[in-house]
């Protein structure tokens, strides 16, 4: 038993830490700054953060088109 809480510890460390230089990406590359504030740009930073480390290693996801349904009357 405390063998499996211990690995479920240290996987939410990574999970926590993965996010966290995808984080520091997207402030890095400005997106908190200068982003414009639609479902694009919140995508991109989103996507972002997901993408963790990768963004380091060439990786640069950006959402270009969001589509959102319009609600109904």
């Amino acid at each position: 038993m405390y063998a499996r809480s211990r690995g479920t510890s240290i996987a939410a460390v990574i999970v926590l830490v993965w996010l966290i230089i995808g984080a520091i990406a997207a402030g890095q590359r400005g997106y908190y700054n200068n982003s414009a504030e639609d479902c694009a740009g919140v995508g991109t930073i989103a996507v972002t953060i997901i993408a963790g480390p990768l963004n380091y290693v060439g990786a640069n996801p950006k959402v270009s088109d969001c589509d959102l349904p319009e609600p109904s009357q």
